[in-house]
């Protein structure tokens, strides 16, 4: 059983998304934390901070570590974070002689927000991709029907004889504008998180800028010119343009709701939802649930917002907000492209003007 409704036995198969999820399983959250402590190790021994026999024995052990989940979830009710029991854990598999090697100069932010970044990056690349295809579905729905002359609506009243590529072309273009927005989102996620325990990598002596070139390089993140601990502009801004996605498809879907209806019939549905009491009906169901996304996500913003505010070098409240809230905004903003790219394939535009 779950309270949510991404991956519910039943509301899944309305709002699910298995490749958008699947980034932030616990599963994931666990492989990017070890693929950071292992990185961490090799960066720190070709910079001579750990010898490389550490180095080897971490990534021999990390290739093969698999973690007792019930303690990491025992542990994390103890300690808030779950870094603690993990590094344990992979200490246990390393083994003397270099087992205190693991994790050396880190803190347990680091590797909770570098395998973030790194689950994020996947994300941004799936939703790129779904972005494309959004504006390549609406591209041929206006190649094929945006001649057809239909009624503009202002104020939700008859206004005046317009093209259907009018209409289409208000839900592509702020799709277009989201593609360069995604590339500065891209850049300002996909930031490498290492400061140790107050961001000063002292631990690491005059090594410290090597170290995190190093790091950043084998993680494919960007090198921050310091650490970002309770800098969370960045996720901040990608929530921004989560709900800046799913605002515009909400507003597609709006319009392709009231443009469906029987008194308008603007639109017509090639599939739609069913009814159990009227057999007549074709229910927009793909169209509604692009506006619960928008307004979803509209909602949690304010939230995010509220995840700014970290005292001093580190916020628990902060930092557990920003996690009960973000990944439903990714799973939203997936599951919302995925749904408009099957709705616009069900769109057809009727003449009425």
């Amino acid at each position: 059983m779950t309270a949510s409704p991404f991956d519910h036995a039943f509301l899944s198969g309305l709002l699910g998304d298995e490749e958008t999820g699947a980034c932030l399983e616990a599963e994931a959250d666990v492989a990017a934390m070890v693929r950071f402590e292992r990185a961490l190790a090799e960066a720190e021994a070709a910079e001579g901070v750990v010898p490389f026999e550490a180095a080897e024995a971490i990534a021999a052990a990390a290739s093969s570590f698999q973690p007792d989940m019930a303690l990491l979830r025992d542990a994390t009710r103890r300690d808030g974070v779950v870094i603690p029991e993990l590094v344990r854990q992979l200490r246990a598999a390393v083994g003397e002689p270099h087992e205190k090697f693991v994790h050396h100069g880190a803190t347990s932010q680091d590797a909770i927000d570098t395998s973030l970044s790194l689950r994020l990056a996947a994300v941004l690349d799936i939703l790129g991709v779904r972005l494309a295809r959004t504006v390549e579905a609406l591209d041929g729905l206006a190649r094929r029907d945006g001649g057809r002359r239909v009624m503009a609506h202002t104020r939700m009243q008859a206004a005046l004889p317009v093209d259907a590529a009018r209409k289409i072309l208000s839900w592509r273009d702020p799709l277009v504008r989201h593609q360069a927005r995604l590339v500065a989102v891209r850049g300002h996620v996909g930031v490498l998180h290492f400061g140790g325990p107050v961001g000063s990598l002292e631990a690491l002596g005059d090594k410290a800028d090597a170290v995190v070139r190093r790091l950043a390089s084998a993680l494919g993140l960007v090198p921050p010119h310091r650490p970002r601990h309770s800098e969370r502009d960045g996720m901040a801004e990608l929530a921004s343009f989560l709900s800046l996605v799913t605002g515009g498809l909400g507003k597609m879907g709006q319009d392709i709701a009231l443009l469906a209806q029987s008194e308008v019939g603007e639109i017509r549905l090639a599939t739609g939802g069913g009814s159990s009491a009227m057999a007549h009906k074709v229910n927009p169901v793909a169209a509604e649930v692009l506006v619960a996304l928008a307004r979803f996500n509209a909602t949690l913003l304010a939230g995010m917002h509220q995840s700014l505010v970290h005292e001093s070098e580190r916020s628990g409240a902060a930092w557990t907000l920003e996690w009960m809230i973000l990944p439903q905004m990714v799973m939203a903003a997936g599951v919302s492209l995925s749904t408009a790219e099957r709705l616009i394939g069900n769109v057809s535009f009727h003449a009425t003007a």
